[in-house]
């Protein structure tokens, strides 16, 4: 197994772009390494990226967003309002909003959803961010849902007791619209990482995958 890192950051501190096509996307996604990561690295500027949502889910994007924007030294979060489950559909703006979007940042890693993702909207959020940034560090995030799409991943970011609490704890705080999901639950989150963890030799047990598609050395 081999063990990366980012390298030394650029004057200031590193830039992340965090894109989800739903509000809790990110959290379950990389809610961990996010925590982790803001807390051990240098982060300049946080792009936080939700693409769509109701009223309701719109506040909580909000509160999901605001923990991890409020450690970065500099934090925003970008809201629309494409209509959820038809991006296929109606995909012209999301790409013209992509379009817009990189010209405003220069991510040194953009997290996004994995290519496989059977769920459509997940799926054009990752195709459309390697369209828009070619030359930037990808990694894909996975969700755990009814259509059993999860992939054989490549990296990891291990986490240890803390990191994983925090991150669950935070995900059944925040996004009370999704408690009624029968998959939504500190059991299969804590699982994910469980897994996760073992795969990747993480000293407690565990870690949060990714699939990098193209990591240059």
């Amino acid at each position: 197994m081999l063990k990366l890192g980012l390298g030394p950051p650029p004057q200031g501190g590193y830039e992340l772009l965090c894109l989800g096509a739903h509000s809790d996307d990110i959290e379950i996604g990389c809610g961990g390494a996010l925590f982790r990561l803001l807390r051990e690295l240098p982060v300049a500027r946080l792009t936080w990226v939700v693409l769509s949502g109701n009223e309701a889910r719109a506040k909580e994007a909000r509160e999901g967003a605001r923990p991890f924007l409020e450690m970065a030294r500099e934090g925003r979060l970008v809201q629309k309002s494409f209509r959820d489950g038809f991006f296929p559909y109606t995909a012209v703006p999301i790409k013209e909003f992509f379009e817009e979007l990189k010209r405003e940042v220069r991510p040194d890693l953009v997290l996004t959803h994995y290519r496989e993702d059977r769920h459509q909207d997940h799926r054009l959020v990752s195709d459309l961010t390697y369209n828009s940034f070619r030359d930037h560090l990808v990694l894909e995030y996975e969700i755990p849902k009814f259509d059993g799409d999860l992939g054989r991943p490549n990296t990891y970011v291990t986490l240890d007791e803390e990191r994983c609490q925090e991150k669950i704890a935070h995900l059944m705080a925040a996004f009370g619209t999704q408690r009624d999901k029968r998959w939504f639950s500190e059991d299969t989150f804590r699982a994910m990482l469980r897994l996760r963890g073992i795969e990747a030799a993480s000293p407690s047990g565990f870690a949060e995958a990714f699939h990098g598609r193209k990591l240059v050395f």
